[in-house]
C-alpha cells in the first residue's frame, strides 16, 4: 500500500508542475476549439535550442565523465531500443489486420527517443533537486538508432519474404520499391546493400539527430559554458514551456485522427510506454548495481524507454518505408504515445524512489 500512495502523490504533485500543466492546457485549447498556434519555424526553432542544449550540456559533462559509469548505461539504451523494436514485432505488428510494415515501423518509433520528453523528464527532475548524470543526453542516439535501424530492417526483411513467397506462387518476378530487394539479391531476403550505412546517415543528418550531436561535439571538444550559461539554460524553460502547449494541442488533434486507426494502435499506443519505461527502468536499475548510476539517470533511462519519436524518427520512416502507412505510426506515437509517457514520468520517480531512492 505504501507504493501505491507514493505513486498517487507523486502523480498528483507532478501534474501541477509546469511541464505537465502546459501539456495539459495545450490539450485543452485544441478541445475548445482555440485559434492558438505557433508558427512551424518558431517550433523548429524551440526544438532546435532545446537539442542543442541537452547536448552541449551532456558533452560538458563526458569531458570529466567515467568511462565505465557512461559506456554501460550507452550500451544498456542500445538494448532497450532494440528491445523494444522486437517486442513489438511480437505483438502489435502481429495483430490481426495489421499490416506487419506498420507495425513495426510504429515499433521502431517508440523504441527510438523522444527528445522533448526527454527534456521535460530533465526539467522536472530539476525542478525537484533530483541530480542524475551530466552524460544522459549522450545516450540518446544510441537508443534511437539501434531502435530505428533493427525496426527498418525489420521491415524490408518481411517485405522482403512476402515478396519472395509471392515471386514462388507465381513463378514471376517480383521487385520491391524503396530499396528492399533488386534483381540482385534474391531468394534469401537479402538487404539491399548500403542499406544499413543509409539509415545511418540519414539519422544522423535528421535536425534532431544532428543538433544533438552538434551540441554533445561542441559540449567536449569546445568550451562553450559562457554561451550555454548565457543563454540556453536561461532560455530552456521557457522554450520548453511553448513546446509543451504545441505538443498537447497537437496530441488532442491527432487522438481525434487515431479513430480512422485500427483499435490495436490505440491499446498499443496507451500500454507501451509503461511497458516500455520499466524496461528501461529494469536496465537502468542493473547499470545502478554495476556502476552507480545515479537514481535520477535510472529515471532518466525510463523516460527515454518510454517515449517515441516525434522529430528524428518520422522523416526517417518515410524516407526508408514509403510503404508504411504513416498515419498509423505518427498518430500512434505523436498522438497517444508521447502525452502517456510524459504523464508516466511520476510513475518512474515513484519507483526509483522507493527502489534506489531519489
Amino acid at each position: 500500500m505504501d507504493i501505491i500512495a507514493t505513486i498517487a502523490s507523486t502523480l498528483v504533485e507532478q501534474f501541477q508542475k509546469p511541464t505537465l500543466a502546459f501539456l495539459i492546457a495545450g490539450m485543452m485549447l485544441a478541445a475548445l476549439g482555440s485559434k492558438f498556434e505557433i508558427p512551424e519555424p518558431v517550433y523548429k526553432f524551440i526544438v532546435v535550442v532545446l537539442l542543442l542544449k541537452v547536448g552541449m550540456g551532456a558533452g560538458i559533462s563526458v569531458r570529466e565523465a567515467n568511462f565505465v559509469e557512461l559506456i554501460v548505461p550507452a550500451i544498456g539504451a542500445g538494448l532497450v531500443g532494440i528491445t523494444i523494436v522486437f517486442l513489438g514485432s511480437r505483438t502489435l505488428a502481429r495483430w490481426r489486420g495489421v499490416n506487419e510494415v506498420d507495425g513495426l515501423a510504429t515499433a521502431g518509433l517508440f523504441g527510438a527517443v523522444s527528445a522533448s520528453t526527454l527534456a521535460a523528464g530533465m526539467a522536472i527532475l530539476d525542478d525537484d533537486g533530483i541530480a542524475y548524470e551530466g552524460f544522459i543526453g549522450a545516450l540518446y542516439p544510441f537508443m534511437d538508432i539501434a531502435a530505428l535501424v533493427t525496426a527498418i530492417v525489420m521491415a524490408k526483411l518481411s517485405a522482403a519474404r512476402k515478396a519472395e513467397a509471392a515471386r514462388a506462387v507465381g513463378g514471376g518476378t517480383m521487385v520491391l520499391s524503396g530499396g528492399g530487394m533488386s534483381g540482385g539479391k534474391s531468394g534469401d531476403g537479402a538487404i539491399e546493400e548500403g542499406l544499413l550505412k543509409g539509415i545511418l546517415v540519414d539519422t544522423f543528418r535528421s535536425p534532431a539527430i544532428s543538433a544533438l550531436v552538434v551540441g554533445l561535439a561542441l559540449g567536449i571538444f569546445a568550451e562553450p559554458g559562457s554561451v550555454y550559461k548565457s543563454f540556453y539554460e536561461p532560455m530552456f524553460r521557457g522554450l520548453l514551456s511553448i513546446l509543451m502547449l504545441i505538443m498537447g494541442m497537437e496530441a488532442w488533434m491527432r487522438i481525434s485522427e487515431m479513430r480512422k486507426v485500427a483499435h490495436a494502435y490505440i491499446l498499443y499506443g496507451i500500454t507501451a510506454p509503461i511497458v516500455h519505461g520499466l524496461i528501461g527502468f529494469g536496465v537502468g536499475y542493473i547499470a545502478h548495481q554495476l556502476t552507480g548510476f545515479s537514481a535520477g539517470g535510472v529515471v532518466l533511462l525510463s523516460v527515454m524507454a518510454a517515449s517515441s519519436s516525434d522529430i528524428s524518427g518520422p522523416p526517417t520512416m518515410r524516407g526508408a518505408l514509403p510503404e508504411a502507412n504513416s498515419s498509423a505510426y505518427v498518430g500512434t506515437s505523436t498522438g497517444i504515445g508521447t502525452p502517456v509517457a510524459i504523464l508516466s514520468i511520476p510513475l518512474f520517480m515513484a519507483l526509483a524512489d522507493v527502489l534506489i531512492g531519489l
